[in-house]
């Protein structure tokens, strides 16, 4: 861990953050259509896993998604103004929070159902193995989706033709409500990948370097033709499944468990501790990071709605006029 990459990696950490906290603000002032799914708390196994990736690599996102967009290299203010449903967000304001969209920087989607991003992540690995592309694809999926039949199908799919493809499971215990401990009967969902003979790995999913190496080590072992990993971070979303929600399925102790191994703090002590950087260089930086984010509010709130008649602009597609989103 050296102080460069440690302040690289907290920044992004703190960019998550700042953006949740502040898009879930404005969404109960009532700014922003529809609902949105947060993911603080959860911010080390995003940057861990994007960072062990290169920008010609390709995710796979899921409702929780802000955290991933952000972590491959998605623009803060062109993510708020998507949220705000303006036409200078990526979808054109048409995709809102559980559809960002920017293949150019390999974000192949946010998907507002459970588990429909695994089988994508495998299609975009198969469509590079074929190409001859030095590209790997990573899925981020959670808990509940590894219940799925998408979930087994695409890594029984990716083993047996052994694609450059990284399946990373965020697993912060709760399907909505439903515990997962309730819904599955083994300790760590990583142990599935010994059905397909393929490595399974846990990690602390706070600890961003625990991540990152781990992912690396899988991104590595897919873009050389060995086929796809499990990574298992074991992480906690701080907030509820959806903005209102009132988590009454979480008791007092569990959330202050969690709320001590919060994983920006941690990289905080550490980075501290290690001498790699003083209290005020790191308050410097997450003021820094906070006004970035009100700069992107005041993008949103100034650009415009995308206008009326561009309403199945992007939807529809014929063979005069095809239109693709940016």
């Amino acid at each position: 861990m050296d102080g460069q990459t440690a302040m690289k990696f907290l920044r992004e950490m703190l960019k998550i953050r700042y953006f949740e906290l502040k898009a879930a603000e404005l969404f109960m002032q009532g700014l922003m259509a529809g609902n949105i799914h947060t993911c603080a708390g959860q911010e080390a196994a995003e940057v861990g896993a994007c960072q062990a990736l290169r920008e010609t690599d390709f995710i796979t996102s899921t409702h929780r998604g802000h955290g991933h967009c952000i972590a491959k290299g998605g623009q803060v203010d062109i993510m708020m103004a998507e949220l705000f449903g303006k036409a200078t967000g990526y979808c054109k304001g048409k995709g809102g929070s559980m559809h960002i969209v920017d293949v150019g920087l390999g974000i192949l989607g946010a998907n507002g159902i459970v588990g429909a991003g695994i089988p994508i992540a495998t299609g975009s690995a198969l469509a590079s193995k074929i190409r001859g592309a030095d590209e790997v694809t990573l899925a981020f999926f959670g808990d509940a989706a590894s219940n799925q039949g998408s979930f087994h199908e695409a890594l029984n799919m990716a083993s047996a033709w052994k694609l450059p493809c990284v399946f990373v499971c965020e697993n912060n215990k709760y399907g909505v409500s439903v515990c997962i401990d309730r819904v599955c009967n083994v300790e760590d969902i990583a142990t599935r990948a010994v059905a397909y003979n393929i490595p399974g790995v846990v990690v602390d999913g706070n600890d961003v370097f625990e991540v990152y190496e781990a992912v690396k080590t899988a991104v590595e072992r897919a873009r050389s033709g060995e086929g796809p990993s499990l990574v298992e971070c074991k992480t906690y979303r701080h907030r509820g499944h959806y903005e209102g929600d009132p988590q009454i399925y979480k008791t007092p102790e569990e959330v202050g468990y969690w709320k001590d191994r919060d994983p920006i703090l941690r990289l905080r002590q550490k980075m501290t501790d290690a001498n790699l950087a003083t209290v005020v260089e790191l308050d410097v930086l997450e003021a820094e990071v906070k006004a970035e984010i009100e700069a992107a509010v005041e993008f949103a709130k100034q650009s415009p709605y995308p206008a009326v008649d561009q309403v199945t602009m992007d939807v529809y597609a014929n063979d005069n006029e095809r239109s693709v989103i940016r």
